[in-house]
């Protein structure tokens, strides 16, 4: 087992666009030659577009992009520009007249701390496709999708942390697989292999975790709608043989990565989603690829928030970490 970067997985292109001042973004992953493509969606307030198109019985069994974005339901504006990019390449699927490309998608809430009246839109989807293309370096942390990112609001915003977006990937011989996932948790992010907190709801004045499970529990009587600000995307890309009913199992395996390191996870207020994209190239057991994709959605968490950035008074990872050192 080799670790390699996102971008050396063979047959996909991985891009970011965003808006620093605005504090959004969206990051694409596209394929020339289409993928095929499953999807499990487990969170209980999600954004999504063309998810009904992955399910076994439906007709089309390639996609040829999925797009992840920041700026609530807004950013599934993104979609269009992906789609307009490929057309204008001849990628597609092809209707005769034209040839329509098959770009699935989902969003993450961001419009706090950053301008709620700019979103991720066509342009800005338009955007990342260039920079996939030209293979611009894929950035890890407070970039793309993940630039408005924050985790551990059960508390509300003045204990949350930032959260991001990040990438893990490996090779056995000739099987490539990896994750690119975009943390905007409700919970905190967790190290399943110490249980530490790594970011999460943080009492900055002092300088300690509250531990939002915990925080849960006190709230039995809460009902105010301050949890809808959240939710975790991503996808495993892979060239792994699968059919489309294989490719949501295993997207529905590797939501297990989510679970072992955001605690809690898959919320009412959550709309966490995963896709699997795959080039179906390698034969593989199956067993072993879920195990693999679970482990590198883990990883693509914990690089997510590692790699974050402050913003203002919202304190990262690197940062609580030089406080407590």
């Amino acid at each position: 087992m080799k670790k390699i970067t996102i971008q050396e997985i063979k047959g996909f292109f991985f891009g970011h666009a965003d808006n620093k001042k605005a504090l959004t973004g969206c990051t694409v992953i596209l394929t020339k030659n289409g993928a095929v493509a499953g999807v499990d969606v487990r969170g209980g307030s999600p954004g999504t577009r063309e998810t009904d198109v992955l399910k076994a019985e439906n007709m089309v069994d390639e996609v040829h992009g999925v797009f992840l974005s920041g700026g609530s339901a807004f950013g599934l504006d993104v979609g269009g520009g992906v789609m307009d990019y490929l057309e204008q390449k001849d990628i597609g699927f092809d209707v005769r007249v034209t040839k329509v490309p098959i770009v699935p998608g989902a969003i993450l809430f961001d419009l706090y701390p950053g301008d709620p009246s700019i979103r991720p839109d066509k342009q800005m989807g338009i955007e990342a496709c260039r920079n996939a293309f030209n293979k611009t370096e894929f950035l890890e942390g407070s970039v793309g999708a993940g630039t408005g990112a924050t985790v551990g609001k059960a508390m509300g915003y003045e204990y949350a942390m930032r959260g991001g977006i990040g990438a893990y990937a490996i090779e056995f011989g000739e099987l490539q697989i990896g994750s690119v996932v975009a943390v905007n948790a409700f919970g905190d992010v967790i190290d399943p292999t110490t249980n530490q907190i790594l970011a999460g709801a943080y009492d900055r004045r002092h300088n300690k975790f509250l531990q939002s499970a915990v925080q849960l529990k006190k709230q039995m009587d809460f009902t105010t709608n301050r949890f809808s600000k959240n939710t975790t995307i991503g996808a495993i890309v892979t060239n792994a043989q699968l059919t489309k009913a294989q490719a949501n199992k295993i997207a529905s395996i590797a939501h297990d990565g989510l679970a072992n390191t955001i605690k809690p996870s898959h919320l009412f207020v959550d709309g966490d989603t995963l896709f699997t994209l795959t080039t179906n190239k390698i034969k593989t057991d199956l067993n072993v690829l879920g195990t693999v994709a679970i482990e590198v959605v883990e990883q693509a968490v914990i690089n997510a928030v590692k790699h974050a950035t402050s913003f203002e008074d919202i304190p990262s990872y690197k940062q609580i970490t030089k406080l407590n050192a």
